[in-house]
């Protein structure tokens, strides 16, 4: 279980988050909406303990992480498959090799054994013809789905976390991610967190939505109750579904 009681978190004079609090199972499937700038990925971070909250505690797994150290914290992290919007894949490494990098350094595991599981793992995202490849000549989607890959390559986790997953993706990639992402849920049997300002892309995949304006959360609910909803700004965000659904 994520708990987050009472969050308030600042880059340097901007506050971002004023005293949000939720709590999430590890098995649902949330989106986390809003525009740019409202603390989406704020929250990923603070999950992971990348940064730390100015006020309130995040407990993961009944454990407070606000004072743990880096090395305390590497168990909590171990808890998350974790893909961010850019990848972050080293642009130095060939894929293959990419994928590897954190089973051979956190797993310890021997050479053989690490690649017979980098081709399992490129195979599972589709991307299995690409391992002998450097990162600046994947498509945008293969990009993707290789950094999907090497979240998974840590071993079995507790939640997928993904800082928007279709950003700067084409329609027929941005469904491949989508489709991929439900696939590893299921076949993985946990659940996710999306971070995404693209609505649609969290109705696809969701059935739980928190949307965060000016650094409070203004909605948290179900399917239905996000249709519904008589919030402005949020009725004004999830327009385009009523075009789509």
């Amino acid at each position: 279980m994520i708990i987050f009681d009472d969050v308030w978190f600042s880059y340097g004079d901007r506050e971002v988050l004023k005293g949000v609090s939720f709590t999430a199972e590890f098995d649902e499937q949330i989106a986390v909406l809003g525009e740019s700038g409202e603390g989406k990925t704020t929250i990923l971070k603070l999950i992971l303990g990348l940064i730390t909250p100015d006020k309130g505690k995040i407990i993961i797994d009944g454990i407070d992480i606000t004072k743990l150290t880096e090395e305390e914290l590497i168990p909590v992290r171990r808890k998350f498959s974790i893909v961010f919007q850019e990848g972050a894949l080293f642009d130095s490494l060939p894929v293959k090799e990419n994928v590897a990098f954190f089973m051979r350094e956190l797993l310890k595991l021997p050479d053989e054994e690490v690649y017979r599981r980098v081709r399992e793992l490129l195979k599972r995202v589709g991307v299995e013809d690409a391992e002998e490849l450097m990162p600046e000549e994947l498509s945008g989607g293969m990009h993707r789905r290789v950094a999907i890959a090497r979240a998974l390559a840590v071993g079995k986790t507790k939640m997928f976390l993904y800082d928007e997953p279709t950003a700067g993706l084409d329609p027929i990639n941005s469904e491949r991610i989508i489709q991929l992402i439900k696939d590893l849920a299921d076949r993985e049997n946990i659940g996710f967190m999306i971070i995404t300002h693209m609505v649609y892309v969290a109705w696809q995949l969701c059935n739980r939505f928190i949307f965060l304006k000016d650094g409070y959360i203004l909605f948290d609910g179900n399917r239905e109750e996000l249709i519904k909803t008589q919030i402005p700004v949020v009725k004004d965000f999830i327009k385009e579904l009523f075009f789509k659904v």
